[in-house]
């Protein structure tokens, strides 16, 4: 698995470069976990933004570096052979102020979109003394993440397999009386049990009423016979993420939660349906929208369709009713329509699919949830 995550990082470490030239940038300073695992292989994770596990430092060409401090320095030598790794003691910007003149860097872009202010004063400061020239930018790595390579892909399908079969082991296990917070707990031991590398974010179950809250937290509430209970579980798998959404009855369903659970899978098939390269997400959005406007629950549908997912289990593109970009081969999305009622509970499925020319690649092979 280490050579092809290498090969990822190399072909996108190249492809960073070759933008940076273009923007006629010296250097790009990475701050993104995820784009900084991109780039490198460099898996180590960042106790907060406060609290950085590294940076990438990558000149226009030439050898790039990691900057890190004691606590990773093997870390990052063993997974990003093609770094040069610098150890600061100081912090970040002491070690800049010692590599950007070395390396002959005049034009240094930074990721706006993750730089705390403090640290933005600072860059500042140190750009007056070395008469260096700080441009922001947004985006520029994230958009090369969007389509996913072919072996990016054998890695999301990984992740996605293991996340049906994390389900279905933890499924046989459901039982009434316990409570949100257990099975929670049962789902995310079982990932690690499975050799997940740990939860894509925080397991969502709900039961009865609570499945009103798109985004419950697991509580005390313990599971009565007959109630719904609803489950979105993701998880991390060499460093790719699954995402999906399974809902349920425990014992035999009424025809009202039929109706309901029929109504959502209707929905959620029209929203893959309409999934091709070359449409919108908002098209998408409003194909699976519709199905659930008809059957009279338009209003029960707040947040959006779906969500790219790859290193971030959220990330571009957006299948909603502001979804402008357009889908492309080899991008990775969730399909999960929902409606959701105060006064009854909620319903969600979600999939995971991949865009294909023609269509797109189902990812999650077990149906028994979904078709009732």
């Amino acid at each position: 698995m280490a050579g092809r995550q290498a090969a990822i990082a190399h072909a996108a470490l190249k492809r960073v470069q070759a933008e940076l030239g273009e923007r006629q940038l010296d250097a790009l300073l990475v701050a993104q976990p995820e784009n900084r695992r991109y780039l490198s292989g460099y898996s180590a994770e960042d106790n907060g933004i406060q609290e950085s596990a590294g940076f990438l430092l990558i000149p226009e060409s030439g050898r790039p570096r990691l900057l890190t401090d004691s606590r990773f320095t093997l870390q990052a030598e063993a997974e990003a052979p093609e770094y040069g790794i610098y150890m600061y003691r100081r912090g970040l910007v002491e070690a800049l102020e010692e590599l950007l003149p070395e390396m002959g860097i005049r034009q240094l872009g930074f990721e706006a979109d993750y730089c705390l202010y403090a640290l933005w004063l600072r860059l500042q400061a140190l750009a007056k003394r070395l008469k260096l020239r700080l441009t922001a930018t947004s985006g520029l790595v994230e958009s090369l993440r969007v389509v996913k390579t072919p072996e990016e892909l054998e890695l999301v399908r990984a992740a996605s397999a293991l996340n049906d079969r994390v389900f279905q082991t933890a499924f046989a296990q459901v039982q009434t009386g316990m409570s949100e917070r257990e099975l929670a707990r049962l789902i995310e031991g079982t990932m690690l049990d499975l050799g997940a590398e740990r939860p894509s974010f925080d397991t969502i179950v709900a039961f009865g009423e609570n499945a009103a809250k798109p985004h419950a937290v697991p509580g005390g509430r313990r599971l009565v016979a007959g109630e719904t209970v609803l489950i979105d579980m993701g998880l991390v798998l060499d460093g790719y993420c699954s995402d999906m959404s399974r809902t349920f009855v425990l014992g035999e369903p009424d025809a009202q939660y039929l109706e309901r659970h029929r109504l959502v899978r209707a929905a959620q098939k029209a929203g893959m349906a309409a999934i091709r390269a070359g449409v919108s997400g908002s098209e998408v959005d409003r194909a699976a929208r519709q199905v659930l406007a008809a059957g009279g629950y338009g209003e029960a549908f707040g947040h959006g369709l779906g969500h790219g997912v790859g290193l971030a289990v959220h990330e571009a593109p957006r299948l909603s009713p502001s979804g402008r970009e357009t889908l492309e081969a080899g991008m990775v999305v969730t399909v999960e329509p929902g409606l959701y009622l105060a006064d009854w509970g909620g319903i969600r499925l979600e999939n995971m699919v991949i865009v294909t020319e023609a269509g797109c690649e189902l990812l999650n092979r077990d149906s028994t949830w979904l078709d009732l």
